[in-house]
């Protein structure tokens, strides 16, 4: 059965490993709540998310999962201020998110695509 899996580009750009399509890596899974992507990749998107990856040790008793990468998207969005916010908050601009396959590996540095920054990673993996 294969997993869809978030991973942040910050936890990448720190300490994370590269991956791509075909590489076996071993992870430790957080389930989400999909609605929690929703802003960033949008409803129907969002409901196929089933973890996060977490690789700072902020979840205690978290096992590595040995997992083989299928695919890997990489997902851009707009940041601004949002409708109905009463602070400056900046957050992703529901409608506006891009999808670009990866080709190679993935290692947290992709370039902001016309005015979109890169937030982070979609994973398709299979649990070996």
């Amino acid at each position: 059965m294969a997993l869809k899996i978030w991973v942040d580009d910050w936890q990448m750009q720190c300490c994370g490993e590269p991956f791509a399509a075909g590489d076996v890596v071993s992870w430790a899974l957080v389930e989400v709540d999909p609605e929690d992507y929703v802003h960033l990749v949008g409803e129907e998107r969002a409901e196929g998310i089933d973890f996060r990856e977490e690789h700072h040790g902020g979840e205690e008793g978290v096992p590595q999962v040995p997992l083989e990468v299928v695919s890997v998207v990489e997902v851009h969005c707009r940041y601004g201020l949002l409708p109905g916010a009463t602070d400056r908050v900046r957050g992703p601009v529901p409608g506006t998110t891009e999808l670009v396959p990866v080709e190679g590996a993935a290692d947290g540095w992709a370039k902001a695509r016309g005015g979109r920054t890169f937030a982070g990673y979609l994973v398709t993996a299979r649990r070996q």
